[in-house]
């Protein structure tokens, strides 16, 4: 055995930084959805931005009050490149929050869980895949 396992290093760490992204994202979902906070937001305007690939994305803007009084306007972690029917600019939202960090929060039927799902899945099989072949190599 060469150098072939050096060519396995690059899809090992893509497979382990998609498996640390999939896993952050559906750890903290799971997080607020058992400690965070239900409130009524209501979708303030929408931030567009531009992808590296040209297409537009819009994040809404949720203008929501804590149960301690506090304002909070925030967009979304979340882009899509239409509008969905329900989130336009008016609509009333609900939204789930962290009490200590409102940053932290989720719009429900926006925000996705699959998304985090898709990168832990992906990561999951890139870096068993490449451990084994390595193992085998190794052997």
């Amino acid at each position: 055995m060469e150098r072939e396992w050096l060519f396995l290093l690059v899809p090992m760490l893509i497979g382990v930084s998609f498996l640390g992204v999939g896993v952050y994202g559906l750890r903290r979902a799971g997080a607020l959805r058992r400690n965070g906070i239900t409130a009524v937001g209501r979708v303030v305007r929408h931030d567009s931005r531009r992808g590296d690939d040209g297409a537009e994305y819009h994040l809404p803007v949720v203008a929501w009050t804590t149960r301690d009084g506090r304002e909070c306007t925030y967009p979304s972690a979340f882009g899509r490149g239409t509008v969905l029917p329900g989130f336009g600019t008016g609509s009333s939202v609900t939204v789930l929050y962290d009490a200590d960090n409102p940053r932290r929060f989720e719009i429900r039927g926006w925000d996705s869980k699959p998304f985090y799902l898709v990168f832990a899945g992906v990561g999951a099989v890139l870096t068993a895949g490449m451990s084994s072949v390595l193992l085998v190599l190794l052997m």
